[in-house]
């Protein structure tokens, strides 16, 4: 039988930041995974990461898997793939079908980081083809290369929906509307402006009341819920469709830990049945760990750092550091993940209704009903600035741990402070050069340059832009506002591309200059 100093099960952000920690110390690891690409759901991420430079923000996803895949590589961990684990037994044993074969693996140590699945909503035609999850739609296309479908409607507003909503826009499908049957954007608000600004509808207390097609999904039906979630009469849409997207919630696959014997408990908090861990990710089962959202759903920064404290401890546990070094270790592991675990979307603030960000600012009501900070309410936000000549306006409007702009700036022009979920505001005393940089290295897209008088009766306004294909200087089109409706007529003067702005090409536009605090997004004519 073969034996290793320790088995990770499971070859995504948690695991492989598992299997990374314990090989550089010198531990025997092997990764099992069903899959025939190792790395999980990050190379399905084609978005930036938020938090800080620990945290790997700014940074889209596939690239923080390659990296880990390298780093392992090099660290000598063996990745199996194609392999399912159908067994896990106190003992630290299991059984593992790979290919057509089944063997029994020995480890000293094991760490379960299998993640989660996707929750699913049942209603009339539910089973037709076009109904699929929101994850397999970013498998589909990030993965795959293939579009889902042509018109999509996405149900559920949490990270999920909001994100995969963009990237099947930025596939080239046209998103007709958001529906979540909570009263609420559930996810970041920076993730729903820049759906909003393109151009999709939010319909918050709304569900699906059907599909409708014969042999696949050619329609759906919504409806407004009551405080009992029931339909409302009379207040159905109907929506040309030929896919609905369900992001709905994940819930933890924690199978093999039950299977294992570990103490489980159903928590409502962590989104379902897990197992009880330590604050080392360590089960009722000495040397049996858990990591990643098999322990908790959390966003994929935290499942690393969780898979990076297990790594140490298990380390520690067979001899290969001091409980000295371990604590120590953890304890600057944890210090990351406590920043990650801060701000309006923390683990304790679920449920609790938010009034006001920490500086005291009136949060934006229109924002969490509409997906988009209405004119009346962005002037109260301290990024939101006015200056002569070019110069940063920060539409970032709620405390989420994330602060790469703050270091992007070459001139500091952006502070955010010790606080990574304080709210960033602009720097009087210091001169913005335009060099876009903080525009580039928004993880929500939230920044802007903007000249708001160019001297001739016009304003420039400065954008990310990442859609397919590019405009060119001098296409003609319309400025849509925040809340994606026409502004006003737009010209494109500049378009910036460059490596350190990975892929955020950099859309500069003229408008009126009445209009340089609204004009948040270009469409050129052909698609107005």
């Amino acid at each position: 039988m073969k034996r290793y100093d320790m088995i990770v099960i499971g070859a995504g952000p948690a695991g492989l930041s598992a299997a990374i920690e314990a090989a550089k110390r010198g531990m025997q690891v092997v990764v099992y995974d069903e899959n025939a690409k190792p790395g999980g759901q990050l190379f399905k991420q084609i978005h930036k990461f938020f938090g800080s430079k620990e945290h790997k923000a700014k940074i889209r996803g596939f690239h923080i898997g390659e990296e880990l895949l390298a780093e392992a590589s090099a660290l000598g961990v063996q990745v199996v793939l194609n392999a399912i684990v159908i067994g896990l037994f106190p003992e630290k044993e299991i059984t593992v079908k790979i290919d057509s074969h089944v063997e029994h693996i020995k480890g000293d140590t094991i760490l379960i980081a299998t993640g989660a699945s996707e929750n699913m909503v049942t209603f009339p035609g539910w089973t037709l083809p076009g109904v699929i999850g929101a994850g397999a739609a970013q498998t589909m296309m990030n993965l795959h290369g293939t579009l889902p479908g042509k018109r999509v409607l996405m149900l559920g507003s949490g990270n999920v929906g909001l994100v995969v909503s963009f990237q099947l826009m930025q596939a080239g499908c046209e998103v007709v509307a958001l529906a979540d049957a909570a009263p609420r954007v559930g996810g970041y608000g920076v993730h729903a402006a820049k759906i909003a600004r393109c151009g999709v509808p939010f319909y918050l207390s709304h569900t699906i009341v059907s599909a409708e097609g014969e042999d696949c999904v050619t329609g759906v039906t919504i409806g407004e819920v009551d405080a009992s979630w029931q339909i409302i009469p009379g207040t159905e849409k109907h929506f040309d469709v030929d896919t609905i997207c369900l992001a709905v919630g994940l819930s933890p696959m924690s199978k093999l830990c039950d299977m294992a014997g570990c103490a489980m408990e159903d928590n409502p908090g962590k989104a379902g049945f897990v197992p009880v861990v330590n604050a080392y990710g360590e089960t009722s089962i000495p040397g049996i760990y858990a990591a990643g959202d098999v322990s908790g759903i959390e966003e994929a920064s935290s499942a690393m750092i969780e898979g990076r404290i297990a790594g140490i401890a298990a380390a520690a546990r067979l001899g290969f550091i001091s409980q000295e070094e371990c604590k120590a270790q953890a304890a600057q592991q944890e210090e990351a993940l406590s920043g990650l675990r801060q701000g309006m979307f923390a683990p304790g603030m679920r449920g609790k209704k938010i009034t006001e960000t920490e500086e005291g600012v009136a949060i934006s009501e229109n924002l969490l009903r509409h997906g988009f900070v209405a004119e009346d309410e962005i002037e109260r936000f301290p990024g939101v600035t006015h200056n002569i000549g070019v110069h940063p306006v920060i539409e970032c409007t709620q405390n989420i741990p994330c602060n790469p702009c703050q270091d992007a700036c070459p001139k500091h022009c952006i502070r955010i402070g010790s606080n990574i979920t304080a709210l960033p505001s602009v720097n009087p005393e210091q001169r913005c050069t335009g060099c876009g940089m903080c525009v580039a290295s928004c993880s929500g897209q939230a920044i802007f340059l903007v000249n708001e008088d160019c001297g001739d009766g016009t304003a420039e306004i400065t954008l990310p832009y990442e859609f397919l294909p590019l405009p060119e200087k001098g296409n003609k089109g319309i400025a849509l506002g925040r809340d994606g409706k026409t502004v006003c007529s737009a010209e494109v003067v500049q378009v910036r591309s460059a490596k350190a702005f990975d892929c955020t090409h950099l859309l500069t536009m003229k408008v009126p200059k009445e209009f340089a605090g609204k004009a948040r997004f270009f469409r050129k004519e052909e698609q107005a």
